[in-house]
Protein backbone atom coordinates (compact mmCIF):
# COMPACT_ATOMS: atom_id res chain seq x y z
CA UNK A 1 0.00 0.00 0.00
CA UNK A 2 2.80 2.56 0.63
CA UNK A 3 4.07 1.34 -2.13
CA UNK A 4 1.72 2.51 -4.65
CA UNK A 5 0.89 5.60 -2.67
CA UNK A 6 4.62 6.60 -3.72
CA UNK A 7 3.93 5.53 -7.58
CA UNK A 8 0.52 7.59 -7.49
CA UNK A 9 2.44 10.65 -5.53
CA UNK A 10 5.47 10.79 -7.77
CA UNK A 11 2.90 10.74 -10.91
CA UNK A 12 0.81 13.53 -9.19
CA UNK A 13 4.13 15.54 -8.74
CA UNK A 14 5.09 14.85 -12.60
CA UNK A 15 1.88 16.00 -14.04
CA UNK A 16 2.24 19.17 -11.52
CA UNK A 17 5.64 20.12 -12.47
CA UNK A 18 4.36 19.63 -16.03
CA UNK A 19 1.92 22.47 -15.65
CA UNK A 20 4.04 24.26 -13.24
CA UNK A 21 6.32 24.32 -16.04
CA UNK A 22 3.83 24.98 -19.20
CA UNK A 23 2.60 28.56 -16.87
CA UNK A 24 4.91 30.02 -15.80
CA UNK A 25 7.37 29.81 -18.79
CA UNK A 26 4.68 30.35 -21.63
CA UNK A 27 5.14 27.21 -23.48
CA UNK A 28 3.06 27.01 -26.59
CA UNK A 29 0.58 23.99 -26.72
CA UNK A 30 1.72 23.43 -30.08
CA UNK A 31 5.50 22.80 -28.51
CA UNK A 32 3.84 21.00 -25.16
CA UNK A 33 0.30 21.47 -24.36
CA UNK A 34 -1.10 21.93 -20.69
CA UNK A 35 -1.54 18.47 -19.17
CA UNK A 36 -5.52 19.29 -18.73
CA UNK A 37 -5.68 19.46 -22.88
CA UNK A 38 -3.59 15.99 -23.28
CA UNK A 39 -6.13 14.57 -20.46
CA UNK A 40 -9.15 16.16 -22.50
CA UNK A 41 -8.04 15.04 -25.82
CA UNK A 42 -7.02 11.43 -24.43
CA UNK A 43 -10.84 11.42 -23.61
CA UNK A 44 -12.30 13.00 -27.21
CA UNK A 45 -9.78 9.75 -28.53
CA UNK A 46 -11.32 7.36 -26.49
CA UNK A 47 -14.54 8.43 -27.53
CA UNK A 48 -13.91 7.50 -30.97
CA UNK A 49 -14.24 4.29 -32.75
CA UNK A 50 -11.31 4.89 -35.09
CA UNK A 51 -8.94 4.67 -32.32
CA UNK A 52 -9.98 1.44 -31.42
CA UNK A 53 -9.95 0.09 -35.34
CA UNK A 54 -5.96 1.68 -35.08
CA UNK A 55 -5.67 -0.22 -31.23
CA UNK A 56 -6.93 -2.94 -33.08
CA UNK A 57 -4.21 -3.17 -35.66
CA UNK A 58 -1.44 -2.04 -33.28
CA UNK A 59 -2.45 -5.16 -31.13
CA UNK A 60 -2.36 -7.51 -33.26
CA UNK A 61 0.89 -6.82 -34.93
CA UNK A 62 2.17 -6.06 -31.64
CA UNK A 63 1.23 -9.40 -29.63
CA UNK A 64 1.77 -11.36 -33.35
CA UNK A 65 5.19 -10.56 -33.36
CA UNK A 66 5.68 -11.25 -29.55
CA UNK A 67 4.47 -14.41 -29.91
CA UNK A 68 7.06 -15.72 -33.14
CA UNK A 69 9.40 -14.07 -30.92
CA UNK A 70 8.92 -16.62 -27.69
CA UNK A 71 8.74 -19.50 -29.90
CA UNK A 72 11.98 -19.03 -31.99
CA UNK A 73 13.30 -17.37 -29.79
CA UNK A 74 12.93 -20.09 -27.29
CA UNK A 75 13.88 -23.23 -30.05
CA UNK A 76 16.95 -21.16 -30.71
CA UNK A 77 18.24 -20.46 -27.86
CA UNK A 78 17.62 -24.16 -26.16
CA UNK A 79 19.21 -25.58 -29.55
CA UNK A 80 22.19 -23.06 -29.15
CA UNK A 81 22.54 -24.08 -25.58
CA UNK A 82 22.34 -27.77 -25.09
CA UNK A 83 23.77 -28.54 -29.15
CA UNK A 84 27.83 -27.24 -29.52
CA UNK A 85 27.99 -28.12 -32.92
CA UNK A 86 24.79 -25.78 -33.78
CA UNK A 87 25.86 -23.38 -31.10
CA UNK A 88 29.71 -23.54 -32.90
CA UNK A 89 27.82 -22.75 -36.55
CA UNK A 90 25.08 -20.70 -36.26
CA UNK A 91 26.36 -18.51 -33.26
CA UNK A 92 28.33 -15.48 -35.71
CA UNK A 93 25.11 -15.19 -37.91
CA UNK A 94 22.94 -14.69 -34.61
CA UNK A 95 25.66 -12.02 -33.34
CA UNK A 96 25.74 -10.47 -36.67
CA UNK A 97 21.59 -10.10 -36.65
CA UNK A 98 21.94 -9.01 -33.26
CA UNK A 99 24.12 -6.01 -33.41
CA UNK A 100 22.79 -5.01 -36.91
CA UNK A 101 20.56 -2.02 -36.21
CA UNK A 102 17.03 -3.58 -36.62
CA UNK A 103 15.91 -0.25 -37.85
CA UNK A 104 17.66 -0.54 -41.00
CA UNK A 105 15.96 -3.86 -42.00
CA UNK A 106 12.72 -1.82 -41.91
CA UNK A 107 12.78 -1.22 -45.78
CA UNK A 108 13.64 -4.59 -46.26
CA UNK A 109 11.10 -6.18 -44.76
CA UNK A 110 8.54 -3.57 -45.85
CA UNK A 111 10.19 -4.66 -49.72
CA UNK A 112 9.74 -8.70 -49.16
CA UNK A 113 6.55 -8.61 -47.05
CA UNK A 114 4.40 -5.34 -48.60
CA UNK A 115 2.85 -2.75 -46.33
CA UNK A 116 0.34 -4.97 -44.25
CA UNK A 117 0.61 -6.18 -41.27
CA UNK A 118 3.22 -9.12 -42.26
CA UNK A 119 5.89 -6.63 -42.41
CA UNK A 120 4.88 -4.77 -38.70
CA UNK A 121 4.60 -8.42 -37.30
CA UNK A 122 8.21 -9.41 -38.53
CA UNK A 123 9.54 -6.08 -37.46
CA UNK A 124 7.91 -6.32 -34.23
CA UNK A 125 9.30 -10.23 -34.44
CA UNK A 126 12.79 -9.87 -35.15
CA UNK A 127 13.37 -6.85 -32.38
CA UNK A 128 11.80 -8.94 -29.66
CA UNK A 129 13.27 -12.27 -30.63
CA UNK A 130 17.09 -10.97 -28.85
CA UNK A 131 15.82 -10.99 -25.21
CA UNK A 132 14.04 -14.24 -25.15
CA UNK A 133 16.77 -15.75 -27.43
CA UNK A 134 19.67 -14.63 -24.93
CA UNK A 135 18.00 -15.95 -21.85
CA UNK A 136 16.57 -19.60 -23.10
CA UNK A 137 20.24 -19.63 -23.97
CA UNK A 138 21.49 -18.52 -20.69
CA UNK A 139 18.70 -20.99 -19.23
CA UNK A 140 20.04 -23.67 -20.92
CA UNK A 141 23.69 -22.97 -19.91
CA UNK A 142 22.77 -22.78 -16.76
CA UNK A 143 21.18 -26.42 -15.73
CA UNK A 144 22.79 -27.69 -12.88
CA UNK A 145 25.31 -30.26 -13.37
CA UNK A 146 24.88 -31.84 -9.80
CA UNK A 147 21.25 -32.78 -11.10
CA UNK A 148 22.08 -33.27 -14.78
CA UNK A 149 24.46 -36.29 -13.29
CA UNK A 150 21.54 -37.80 -10.92
CA UNK A 151 19.36 -37.74 -13.95
CA UNK A 152 22.40 -39.35 -16.15
CA UNK A 153 23.31 -41.43 -12.94
CA UNK A 154 19.27 -42.40 -12.87
CA UNK A 155 19.36 -43.27 -16.94
CA UNK A 156 16.72 -41.21 -17.46
CA UNK A 157 15.09 -40.86 -20.91
CA UNK A 158 15.89 -36.91 -22.55
CA UNK A 159 12.22 -36.41 -22.72
CA UNK A 160 12.42 -37.09 -18.83
CA UNK A 161 15.27 -35.03 -18.12
CA UNK A 162 13.63 -31.79 -20.23
CA UNK A 163 10.30 -32.18 -18.61
CA UNK A 164 11.57 -32.30 -15.10
CA UNK A 165 15.26 -30.55 -15.64
CA UNK A 166 15.91 -28.60 -18.41
CA UNK A 167 12.23 -26.97 -18.55
CA UNK A 168 11.97 -25.54 -15.14
CA UNK A 169 15.77 -24.28 -14.40
CA UNK A 170 15.50 -22.49 -18.17
CA UNK A 171 11.55 -21.26 -17.47
CA UNK A 172 12.94 -17.70 -15.03
CA UNK A 173 15.66 -17.03 -17.59
CA UNK A 174 12.74 -17.42 -20.50
CA UNK A 175 10.22 -15.04 -18.34
CA UNK A 176 12.80 -12.62 -18.18
CA UNK A 177 13.46 -12.11 -21.49
CA UNK A 178 9.72 -11.87 -22.31
CA UNK A 179 9.21 -9.19 -19.90
CA UNK A 180 11.99 -7.29 -22.13
CA UNK A 181 10.80 -8.90 -25.10
CA UNK A 182 6.76 -7.38 -24.85
CA UNK A 183 8.25 -3.84 -24.98
CA UNK A 184 9.94 -4.13 -27.58
CA UNK A 185 7.43 -5.80 -29.59
CA UNK A 186 5.19 -3.06 -29.07
CA UNK A 187 8.16 -0.53 -30.22
CA UNK A 188 8.59 -2.75 -33.42
CA UNK A 189 5.39 -2.40 -34.03
CA UNK A 190 4.64 1.15 -33.96
CA UNK A 191 8.02 2.28 -35.60
CA UNK A 192 6.65 0.22 -38.37
CA UNK A 193 3.91 2.23 -38.57
CA UNK A 194 5.77 5.30 -38.66
CA UNK A 195 7.79 4.18 -41.48
CA UNK A 196 5.33 2.55 -43.69
CA UNK A 197 1.75 2.33 -41.95
CA UNK A 198 -1.89 2.62 -43.13
CA UNK A 199 -3.24 2.09 -39.76
CA UNK A 200 -2.51 1.70 -36.17
CA UNK A 201 -1.44 3.56 -33.53
CA UNK A 202 1.80 5.07 -34.95
CA UNK A 203 0.06 5.64 -38.47
CA UNK A 204 -2.49 8.01 -36.02
CA UNK A 205 0.76 9.57 -34.15
CA UNK A 206 2.07 10.56 -37.53
CA UNK A 207 -1.31 12.00 -38.68
CA UNK A 208 -1.99 14.05 -35.88
CA UNK A 209 1.98 15.27 -36.15
CA UNK A 210 0.81 16.49 -39.56
CA UNK A 211 -2.02 18.32 -38.49
CA UNK A 212 -0.43 19.78 -35.82
CA UNK A 213 -3.10 18.62 -33.06
CA UNK A 214 -0.49 18.29 -30.79
CA UNK A 215 -2.82 17.60 -27.63
CA UNK A 216 -4.00 14.21 -29.35
CA UNK A 217 -0.31 13.47 -30.67
CA UNK A 218 0.57 13.41 -26.65
CA UNK A 219 -2.79 11.75 -26.17
CA UNK A 220 -2.06 9.03 -28.38
CA UNK A 221 1.76 8.70 -26.76
CA UNK A 222 0.17 8.32 -23.32
CA UNK A 223 -2.56 5.58 -24.97
CA UNK A 224 1.22 3.95 -26.34
CA UNK A 225 2.49 4.03 -22.43
CA UNK A 226 -0.84 2.32 -20.99
CA UNK A 227 -0.83 -0.25 -23.38
CA UNK A 228 2.68 -0.84 -22.94
CA UNK A 229 2.24 -0.80 -19.09
CA UNK A 230 -0.93 -3.40 -19.13
CA UNK A 231 1.29 -5.79 -21.45
CA UNK A 232 4.33 -5.81 -19.60
CA UNK A 233 2.26 -6.16 -15.97
CA UNK A 234 0.34 -8.73 -17.69
CA UNK A 235 3.93 -10.84 -19.04
CA UNK A 236 5.27 -10.59 -15.41
CA UNK A 237 2.34 -11.87 -13.57
CA UNK A 238 3.03 -14.98 -15.44
CA UNK A 239 5.94 -15.84 -12.81
CA UNK A 240 2.97 -16.50 -10.35
CA UNK A 241 1.50 -18.80 -12.78
CA UNK A 242 4.23 -20.95 -14.39
CA UNK A 243 7.38 -20.97 -11.93
CA UNK A 244 4.97 -20.71 -7.91
CA UNK A 245 8.02 -22.31 -6.98
CA UNK A 246 11.05 -19.61 -7.76
CA UNK A 247 12.12 -16.61 -5.70
CA UNK A 248 11.15 -14.03 -8.82
CA UNK A 249 7.40 -15.27 -8.60
CA UNK A 250 6.94 -12.55 -5.51
CA UNK A 251 8.50 -10.12 -7.61
CA UNK A 252 6.37 -7.21 -7.87
CA UNK A 253 5.89 -6.49 -11.83
CA UNK A 254 5.58 -2.85 -11.88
Amino acid sequence: MKRLALQVSAVVAFFLIWKGYVHFFDVSPLVLPAPELVVVALFRLLGSTDTYYHLGITLTECLGGFLFAIVFGTVVGQLLGRVAILDTVFKPFVIALQVTPKVALIPLFILWFGFGLESKIIVSAVLAFFPVFANSYLGAKSVDRGLSEVFTVGRARQSRRFRLLVIPSSLPYILTGMEMAIVLAIIGAVVGEFVAGTRGLGYLATIKLQELEVDTLFAVVLLLAAIGFSLYFAVGSLRKVMIPWHESANRVAI
